[in-house]
């Protein structure tokens, strides 16, 4: 495996056990807004690609189309992961993709299942990402910063920060 494929691979992990994404993309009076996302891949594809379901005659679809330029963030403050990821989003009209993906907790936004007329496919091709993963546990994060407040120096070693070109 490559470092680019290990990088690329972490870069997952940090994103596939984090419930909730937040899109931002820009609306017409080019004011940014986001919106809280479930991701629904299992795993990133080949294509590095994000898939979200979304309402086809919703805010989303609807500017997306104008500006497809997008940024996705995810916290996940139990594990201290934290991923940015910068991509092009499309909509999809691919009814196997939806049957892949479709999930009971989809259900409860597009009640007519996998078919639902209103169900809208939303695809992040990831173009670049940005991701802080911090391996210590809060006590010793606590002293790191307690240390660089007495001494007057930034905390150190507080843990991995990388920046991806993916595509």
């Amino acid at each position: 495996m490559t470092n680019t494929t290990n990088e690329h691979a972490k870069l997952w992990e940090l994103i596939k056990d984090t419930r909730f994404g937040m899109l931002t993309h820009r609306h017409d009076d080019g004011e940014l807004h986001s919106h809280p996302l479930t991701t629904q891949n299992k795993s990133v594809d080949e294509g590095a690609t994000l898939y979200f379901f979304i309402p086809k005659d919703g805010d989303i679809a609807r500017h997306v189309v104008g500006d497809p330029s997008v940024n996705v963030a995810y916290a996940n403050t139990d594990d201290d992961s934290y991923v940015s990821v910068t991509g092009r989003a499309t909509m999809l009209d691919d009814q196997a993709k939806k049957e892949e993906l479709f999930n009971p907790a989809a259900k409860a936004w597009f009640p007519g299942g996998v078919t639902d007329p209103n169900l809208g496919l939303l695809a992040v091709t990831i173009l670049n990402a940005e991701y802080w993963d911090v391996d210590d546990s809060k006590m010793v994060q606590l002293f790191k910063m307690a240390k660089a407040a007495i001494t007057g120096d930034t905390p150190k070693n507080l843990g991995e920060h990388k920046k991806l070109n993916v595509t």
